[in-house]
């Protein structure tokens, strides 16, 4: 079975084969994967996905209603946190991008008609050979992170947008060559 390269341990496997590119309209999903981008920033993936479980817990469900509320206090508790990114800045956006969250849904009726507005509703389906081939930033993770800072989000450079956008399946950016490619665009056929 032939997978994209970059999926090599049975985390990055697993997250491959079940989790990155499947287009998401679910806010809370979403929300969480907006956080693992951001915390990804800087590192690698895989160190991301073996801290996951650690930041769920440390961040309570990754439920955006909830970690609007952080405080000072809580904040410096998660610095002390050995097991997830104790990255201040990091932790700041996170709390700063639960309360834009929280805004954007008031605004739209959820994220997901807000992120997904920017490729008007279709994920956008790439035809990648080599994993080289792939961009970092499109025009659309561009426009998308412009505007998300406008709206009170950190940590959300045209990077972070386009990581966000393929692990959420706004941007199928599978090789043509695996296996997911194919199942994930009859999926979205067949919503």
């Amino acid at each position: 079975m032939s997978r994209c390269e970059w999926a090599k341990s049975c985390l990055e496997i697993e997250y491959h084969d079940q989790e990155w590119g499947v287009p998401c309209r679910d806010d809370r999903k979403l929300f969480e994967f907006l956080v693992l981008e951001t915390m990804q920033t800087g590192i690698s993936w895989a160190i991301i996905l073996k801290k996951r479980e650690a930041l769920r817990s440390a961040l309570d469900g990754f439920k955006p209603e909830v970690i609007a509320s952080y405080n000072q206090e809580k904040i410096s508790s998660l610095l002390e946190n050995k097991n997830i990114i104790k990255n201040k800045a990091k932790i700041e956006a996170t709390v700063l991008n639960a309360k834009a969250f929280l805004k954007v849904q008031d605004r739209f009726g959820s994220f997901a008609d807000y992120v997904w507005r920017f490729v008007d509703g279709k994920p956008i389906k790439n035809s990648w050979q080599r994993h080289t081939e792939i961009p970092q930033q499109t025009s659309v993770s561009q426009r998308m992170s412009k505007i998300m800072q406008q709206d009170g989000f950190a940590f959300v450079g045209p990077v972070v947008c386009y990581s966000f956008m393929q692990a959420c399946g706004i941007v199928n950016d599978h090789l043509i060559s695996c296996f997911r490619y194919d199942e994930i665009n009859l999926k979205e056929q067949n919503i």
